[in-house]
């Protein structure tokens, strides 16, 4: 794609509101459309922006999830930003089948916390499971978003552009002031190798990937584990589902309820309504 129509595409999704995130995918979908053509993006016609979805989804074998973002991404350029009302190009859609999260125990969740030898990196894990966080909004915490004295995390600009607080447990909060001493961070709590910047996302991820390998932890797929087993953990304490639902930033309360995969310890503890007739708890 010719650097103008890089520059006034950009231009439009700033317009859009979209998330700076979403941004950079969507114009790296643009790029790599025109790569794969040798050829400016905006005169690509239908058949050859068909041409590159079959190959990202038959040669390249991308996930379901990547395609959906490359489709969207090639939908906002061609229909929204150029305007073409006659861009017909689709991918296959979704398989039903949908894994549940692969959640750890309270003890394995501990066991994994106190892993990594860094406090720096001890410090980061207990954040993201003690307030439910998202690895791109644990990253993007400043000194001022914790409130010591309510034992909450203000999260500015999660997911949906939305503000919300969550809980903070007392320990997180004592490791954090340890942290601090050590490390005297600035803008960002969880900053990179340069201290203006925050901790690139993927540098998370390998912290939790590391520390469930130290553990030697099989279990869980990346760091938005964490994020599962705060909602699952506190479900099985007793929490309302719909404080969980405040606290993790959903806009929908089916959304909480697909976050949560009740343990077999969780469910065994249930009595059976016959039993409590014949125990004369009923009121």
């Amino acid at each position: 794609m010719a650097s103008h129509y890089q520059k006034t595409f950009t231009n439009y999704l700033y317009l859009q509101r979209v998330a700076p995130s979403t941004m950079e995918a969507y114009l790296r979908c643009v790029r790599e459309v025109s790569s794969f053509h040798n050829q400016s993006a905006d005169t690509l016609d239908n058949d050859q922006i068909q041409d590159y979805l079959l190959y990202c989804i038959q040669e390249k074998k991308l996930a379901w999830s990547s395609c959906n973002v490359l489709f969207s991404g090639l939908k906002k350029y061609y229909q929204g930003y150029l305007g073409r009302n006659n861009s017909k190009f689709s991918i296959p859609p979704r398989t039903r089948g949908k894994k549940l999260p692969m959640l750890l125990s309270q003890p394995e969740v501990l066991q994994l916390l106190e892993a990594p030898a860094s406090l720096k990196h001890r410090a980061l894990l207990a954040t993201v499971y003690s307030s439910g966080l998202r690895v791109s909004e644990v990253v993007k915490i400043r000194p001022e978003h914790i409130e010591s004295d309510n034992l909450r995390l203000k999260v500015e600009q999660g997911k949906g552009r939305k503000d919300r607080y969550t809980i903070m447990s007392s320990v997180c909060l004592e490791t954090l002031r340890e942290y601090w001493r050590a490390y005297q961070p600035g803008e960002w709590l969880f900053f990179g190798k340069d201290k203006s910047l925050p901790m690139p996302i993927n540098t998370a991820q390998r912290i939790f990937y590391n520390a469930k390998k130290k553990a030697r932890i099989e279990k869980g797929r990346g760091i938005h584990t964490l994020r599962h087993c705060f909602a699952s953990h506190l479900l099985e304490n007793g929490t309302e589902i719909y404080a969980i639902k405040k606290w993790m930033g959903h806009s929908s309360i089916k959304t909480t309820y697909g976050y949560i995969q009740l343990s077999a310890d969780y469910l065994s503890k249930t009595q059976s309504p016959l039993d409590r007739l014949y125990s004369g708890e009923t009121s």
